[in-house]
């Protein structure tokens, strides 16, 4: 290492074991100032053979304290063991100088060995390779020129090393280079130091003139490119020796196949590492890892493995080609296992949002999770081929063309979840519209079945499968327009429409089961409301013109209806004897009321008609003779027969809900229930019956007329007696009237008594005041009192107005003294009927 002026500072910055003294070479550049001359230096090193004048060249060149060999001692040439340091020096001379002084004896120009061919030609190559190619100054002084001229040795000189160069390999974008764009080749002569010592020098200091400045335009090293910052020297020319001192090549020439196989192999691990280590690398790795969307995965990852294959092919190139192949194939793979799970990765990926887009186009195309397509095939059909075409764009972009991987397993899995999913939606949209026209029916009948089992006719079933079939069908209809878009076949179609009708008849079997549960409430409830109410729906008085035999009848009748109706489903059955056979059981309830009655009932009654009375009990159940009589017989018979099986006949045993025998059981607590309402209104119409008898009989009436003639004669000649007769006459009817004799007596006799004593004190003073107060008033009004001067007008207006209101008054009294007794009489009479 050169000196700072005459302090004579040097080192040894390689040592002989080839240690390279980093610290020592900090210590110099701080020593120096060097740190300080940013790009304001040059290296400069010096390169030849052995005990060729090197050292004594520097120190008389630049001042430095380098070891001169003693010429009375001599030197020795380095043997075989030593000629890998040497090439490494060399190499690190190289590959750090800007000026690279070339010290070689003027007789060994031509000479292969002395002339330093092979050195520079091995310099020149792995140079190339290591680093990056920089302009620098090959200077040969030429030592002991003899009588030689220069312009004869230069051109020899620069010949051969244009041929050194020549037959150096290079890459393939230097294949065409000059050696010219790598180095600048300089050549001076100097004179033997020891017989011409003075010449010498002067040369030297010639020399040393060319290198002030030498970093300048023009100068020795002004075209030199790449230059590290001084403060970055140390650190760089370490790791340029590191790099020197780890190739292997230069030290077993002879091995080149094992050099290259391990030189190959390293250069493909230390790229995979790089390829790591990038940030470029790190950036696609965290983005795949934290699941967002890796744009252009594909060229990013295809780029770093182009990369770091074009850098090893460059560092590579000048081993063996078998080996560089081989080892080229293991960079290969190893970054194929290492981007590949990351193309995985993006892959997955992308078929997970291809589904999930898929699946939020096809709800939105087909109606929403709740809606209805219109043509639900073609939307999944596009939207499956929207997905596709997706996925397609996004494994393109994904893929790494330098390993051509394939997704087809991916994609073949996308394509089965679509489709399931196309599946399951279909399937769950019939399902939704196939529950919707389910609901639809059922709200459809449930109303009118209800009010229909409500009011009991002839043709309830026949009115309920009405309602029924006509509701299925519009319900049909409208699944036939929902499924329009679905592509279905004309068997699916028609299940899920057998599917729709299966659900109304469980609505309708449901619905006459729940009232079959309490079949024996709604036989009495329906009893009831036709006992109990006429025609008109206004409750039954019970009167004298009631026949309650032939209402009970009616009623009974009605509750067998009614049990007819809710024992069975008949939404397919047509023609069955139910109703028949129930209703014949009214014959052997007309048997049982034979003691109140003599009316009877034949078997025929169970189709709803009553023959004419009989003249006793017993001809109700065998009573008339002849065909007629074994006609009634054998009826009989046949219904109890019926009544007696245990199932109906033309029923279906899952339609049955009443079995012939509880149907029975029911009709006989049915009776046992309302017999006493029968019982009670036959009372409650005989006590009307004998409180509606207080008039005398008509012979009565007549015998009273003509026996008191003369006593009526007698009243008609005497007017006040007339007169007070007639008065009497219209209080006590106004008396009657307000009693209400009817309804009191309606309870019975001696609660009618009871009750009149204690209303006909009141009825008769209130009567009485009320015709007081119309009196007063009536007089009030045609007598008015004559009023004073200070009350004139008052009094005279407040007259004017009572008397128009007694005039009102008297003939609503009027009116009301005929008029309201005439209109309670009707009322009365209209109670009566």
């Amino acid at each position: 290492m050169g000196v700072d002026g005459e302090a004579g500072l040097r080192m040894q910055l390689v040592s002989g074991t080839g240690e390279f003294d980093r610290e020592g070479l900090e210590r110099f550049a701080r020593a120096t100032r060097m740190t300080e001359c940013g790009l304001s230096y040059a290296v400069i090193a010096i390169v030849g053979p052995q005990s060729s004048g090197k050292s004594t060249l520097l120190n008389h060149l630049f001042h430095t304290s380098f070891d001169e060999m003693d010429a009375l001692k001599g030197s020795r040439e380095r043997g075989e063991d030593d000629t890998t340091f040497e090439k490494q020096s060399s190499l690190f001379a190289l590959a750090v100088a800007d000026v690279i002084i070339v010290n070689m004896w003027c007789h060994d120009i031509g000479r292969e060995q002395a002339s330093n061919k092979p050195l520079l030609k091995t310099v020149f190559q792995v140079m190339m390779r290591l680093f990056t190619p920089r302009k620098a100054t090959l200077l040969f002084v030429i030592r002991d020129k003899t009588k030689t001229p220069m312009e004869t040795l230069e051109p020899i000189l620069r010949e051969d090393i244009e041929k050194i160069w020549q037959s150096v390999p290079k890459p393939q974008k230097h294949q065409s280079t000059p050696f010219a764009d790598f180095f600048n080749v300089e050549v001076t002569a100097l004179p033997n130091f020891e017989e011409r010592e003075e010449e010498f020098k002067t040369q030297v200091a010639r020399l040393r003139d060319r290198f002030q400045d030498s970093v300048a335009e023009g100068q020795l090293a002004g075209d030199r490119r790449g230059v590290v910052p001084a403060s970055g020297f140390p650190l760089s020319v370490a790791e340029m020796w590191r790099i020197i001192r780890e190739n292997k090549d230069l030290d077993l020439p002879a091995h080149k196949v094992m050099v290259a196989t391990v030189r190959c192999e390293q250069i493909a691990t230390e790229k995979l590492a790089q390829l790591q280590d990038s940030e470029e690398w790190e950036a696609l790795q965290t983005a795949v890892d934290a699941g967002s969307e890796a744009e252009h995965f594909g060229a990013r990852a295809n780029q770093l493995a182009a990369e770091a294959l074009a850098t090893y092919d460059a560092e590579a190139a000048y081993f063996e080609e078998g080996v560089r192949d081989s080892k080229r194939q293991f960079l290969l793979k190893g970054m194929s296992a290492l981007i590949r799970p990351l193309h995985t990765a993006v892959v997955a990926a992308a078929a997970a949002r291809c589904v999930d887009a898929f699946k939020t186009d096809l709800d939105d195309a087909t109606g929403g999770k709740d809606g209805s397509a219109v043509s639900f095939a073609a939307s999944a059909a596009a939207c499956l081929q929207a997905a596709a075409l997706s996925f397609e764009s996004d494994a393109e972009d994904a893929d790494v063309s330098l390993f051509g991987w394939s997704v087809e397993e991916v994609r073949a899995k996308l394509l089965a979840d679509m489709e399931s999913h196309v599946a399951s939606l279909r399937s769950q949209k019939l399902k939704q519209i196939a529950t919707d026209a389910e609901k639809s029916l059922s709200d459809a009948i449930s109303e009118p079945i209800a009010a229909l089992l409500e009011a009991v006719t002839d043709n309830t079933w026949r009115d309920i499968r009405a309602v029924f079939f006509h509701e299925v069908d519009g319900a049909c209809s409208e699944v036939e327009q929902a499924v329009a878009g679905f592509d279905m076949g004309g068997e699916e179609q028609a299940r899920m429409k057998a599917a729709v009708e299966a659900a109304g008849r469980r609505v309708v079997e449901e619905r006459v089961r729940r009232e079959s549960g309490h079949a024996l409430s709604l036989m009495k409830d329906r009893f009831f409301a036709v006992f109990s109410q006429d025609d008109q729906g206004l409750p039954r008085k019970w009167t004298d013109g009631d026949d309650i035999k032939a209402i009970a009848f009616d009623a009974r009748r009605a509750a067998l209806r009614l049990l007819a109706v809710v024992a069975a489903m008949r939404l397919d059955t047509v023609d069955d004897s139910i109703e028949p056979t129930l209703l014949s059981l009214l014959g052997e309830g007309a048997s049982g009321e034979g003691s109140n009655s003599s009316r009877t009932q034949d078997g025929e009654w169970g189709e709803g008609e009553r023959e004419a009375e009989g003249e006793g009990d017993g001809e109700g159940e065998g009573g008339g003779a002849g065909s007629e009589g074994s006609k009634r017989v054998q009826r009989t018979f046949t219904s109890a027969g019926l009544l007696a099986a245990s199932k109906w006949d033309k029923v279906a045993p899952e339609c049955t809900f009443l079995s012939p025998g509880q149907c029975r059981a029911l009709w006989g607590k049915f009776k046992a229930e309302t017999q006493y309402v029968v019982a009670q209104a036959m009372q409650t119409q005989e006590a009307s019956r004998r409180n509606n008898a207080w008039l005398p009989p008509p012979w009565a009436i007549a015998a009273m007329v003509v026996l008191g003639w003369n006593e009526f004669m007698a009243l008609l000649r005497n007017p006040f007696l007339l007169l007070f007769g007639v008065a009497v006459f219209f209080i006590g009817r106004e008396v009657l009237a307000q009693l209400d004799l009817g309804g009191i007596f309606d309870h019975g006799l001696v609660p009618g008594v009871i009750t009149l004593a204690a209303r006909a004190g009141p009825v008769i003073i209130a009567v009485l005041r009320r015709l007081g107060e119309q009196a007063e008033a009536a007089l009030t009004a045609h007598n008015p009192p004559v009023p004073g001067p200070l009350r004139a007008n008052w009094r005279s207006n407040e007259g004017d107005e009572d008397a128009d209101g007694g005039d009102v008054a008297m003939r609503d009294m009027s009116a009301g003294s005929d008029g309201s007794l005439r209109q309670r009489g009707g009322g009365r009479r209209a109670e009566d009927r």
